[in-house]
């Protein structure tokens, strides 16, 4: 009865310190919701004078509440006054763009480095690890030399190739512990049947690594869909600002709506967690297979 007890109180327990859990996670997504739904005045506070009595009336803000009244042109003003529909259409672009060439250029260079034998491999995957070590502020005046020579400033690929080069080194890293767990007699046995070795990669090799294309492709999305330093400096034209620079294009200099604010964070947030609720299953699968594998 004593072992039950204890068991029925630490389970109690623990599923208060989950509830407590799950409330600090969706708050932060309650309250940016309910914010792009108010008024300046319902989210800073207001005072009107009685037009009878002269007294004047001090209205409190509501910060957690939910909306007295739903501002829906906060959307509207959102992607019209604020441009977010094109800095949408940007972000979608560059961020399908550098996930693609991570993943393409990751599985390659994790095929060469982890199925193919030649000299200096390990000096080259070292050299490859180094990516994880460069700080992006410390990268951003010689990239931003030679994107300008290269005459990209100003254009998607200013900040497609600088996106998937900074994301390359985690691609690898994590597409390696995968790949080193595939059987080489699958290797020897498609050799056998007639495969070289971009045969082999195609029909073997990359059909088994979705797991890790999951992984590595929704940490190169986050990345990219949120990064702000290089889409301010690399990119000047409103015509390829990406959502980050926009929503803080809309900051006023004395006055801000900050309805309109909250609704392009909206905007902005929902697509990261429309990828992570189709995709966590399969990112979960993925970490679950690495660590049993190791």
């Amino acid at each position: 009865m004593r072992r039950k007890r204890k068991l029925r109180f630490s389970s109690v327990i623990t599923h208060l310190l989950l509830l407590v859990l799950v409330f600090i996670n969706i708050f932060p997504l309650y309250w940016m919701v309910t914010f792009s739904l108010k008024t300046n005045d319902e989210i800073l506070g207001y005072s009107y004078e009685d037009p009878v009595t002269g007294e004047r009336t001090q209205i409190a803000p509501n910060h957690v509440g939910l909306p007295r009244h739903w501002e829906w042109d906060n959307y509207v003003a959102a992607m019209k006054t604020g441009n977010m529909g094109q800095y949408f259409i940007n972000s979608l672009v560059i961020t399908v763009l550098a996930i693609a060439i991570t993943l393409i250029a990751g599985f390659m260079a994790t095929y060469a480095l982890t199925r193919l034998v030649w000299k200096g491999r390990k000096a080259m995957n070292k050299f490859f690890m180094l990516g994880l070590t460069i700080p992006i502020h410390a990268a951003i005046v010689p990239v931003y030399v030679m994107l300008s020579k290269l005459g990209f400033l100003n254009t998607y690929a200013a900040l497609i190739f600088p996106y998937a080069a900074f994301a390359l080194a985690m691609g690898i890293l994590i597409s390696t512990g995968f790949m080193g767990d595939i059987p080489y007699e699958l290797d020897e046995a498609a050799f056998l049947d007639g495969c070289g070795v971009w045969g082999i990669f195609v029909r073997i090799i990359a059909p088994l690594m979705m797991p890790a294309i999951a992984t590595v492709g929704i940490y190169t999305f986050l990345q990219c869909w949120n990064e702000l330093l290089f889409a301010t400096v690399f990119v000047s034209s409103g015509k390829y600002r990406t959502l980050p620079v926009g929503v803080q294009q809309l900051f006023g200099q004395y006055t801000t709506r900050w309805g309109p604010i909250g609704a392009a964070l909206t905007i902005a947030t929902l697509p990261t967690l429309v990828a992570y609720a189709f995709l966590s299953r399969r990112i979960q699968d993925s970490f679950i297979a690495g660590a049993v594998k190791g």
